[in-house]
């Protein structure tokens, strides 16, 4: 039985195509933009594409992120908390906290020895410490989102981001470009602060036994290493880590059928 799970975000939408034996055998990405529906048409089609495979070879979809109740082919529709600490277990079961960062919002789970979500705290109330804000960021400095990684490890003279809203940030960061500020200093310092809010959602939680991240936002090199020396603590981050939630969703899709 082949099953599917759509992670529909804010930012990217994502599937992934699962075997009976949890294997992993299409995925895809792509831009939500402004049409949840028919950006999970087109991710699916890809996906499907990938794998060789036509939609009715398909037993099962499961649905998640912001958009999964508006999706009518699912089968059914699961929380993004529920499907990240899965996809992730699958991959390591020794993890026991997950930092997941997406567009939007940002969420620190602790998960069992099976999986299952123990505890869980979440910021969704502003984008500021989330992918958007590293969005802003690289436009605000006129760089591509994928180079801020390698930029910020550049940085020789961090500079602290003191604004925690997105916009008053991102005014912030142009008045520091004005003024010269070295673009790396000004990257590291927007890593940093995402680092801090991120700590204080893992605290909450409960940080304990070995902590992974998951989400777009893993992909990127400098927020990892802000966040592993806000910690002192090593963050493990699984192969493709964007694609967590749909894998997660496709496992519980085998679980269901």
């Amino acid at each position: 039985m082949i099953t599917a799970g759509i992670d529909i975000g804010s930012l990217s939408t994502k599937c992934a195509l699962m075997d009976e034996d949890q294997k992993v055998i299409g995925f895809d990405v792509v831009l939500t933009g402004g049409n949840n529906k028919a950006a999970t048409e087109e991710v699916y089609k890809k996906a499907l594409a990938n794998a060789k495979l036509k939609r009715s070879d398909v037993g099962y979809v499961v649905t998640t992120g912001y958009g999964r109740e508006n999706i009518p082919f699912a089968d059914k529709h699961v929380s993004e908390i529920t499907c990240h600490a899965l996809g992730m277990h699958i991959t390591n079961p020794e993890i026991r906290t997950i930092l997941e960062i997406g567009g939007q919002d940002s969420k620190a789970i602790r998960v069992n020895e099976d999986g299952h979500v123990d505890n869980f705290h979440m910021n969704d109330k502003c984008a500021a410490g989330c992918g958007r804000f590293l969005e802003v960021t690289a436009r605000a400095m006129g760089v591509e989102l994928g180079e801020l990684g390698g930029i910020s490890e550049k940085s020789e003279n961090t500079v602290k981001i003191s604004s925690t809203c997105t916009v008053f940030a991102e005014t912030e960061i142009v008045s520091l470009v004005a003024v010269g500020t070295a673009i790396p200093d000004i990257v590291k310092g927007v890593h940093n602060s995402i680092a801090t809010r991120a700590t204080s959602l893992l605290r909450a939680v409960g940080l304990s036994g070995p902590l992974g991240m998951s989400g777009g936002v893993a992909l990127n090199s400098g927020v990892v290493k802000s966040v592993e020396e806000a910690l002192g603590k090593e963050v493990y981050i699984v192969e493709n880590p964007q694609v967590r939630g749909a894998i997660g969703a496709a496992s519980i899709g085998q679980r269901l059928v």
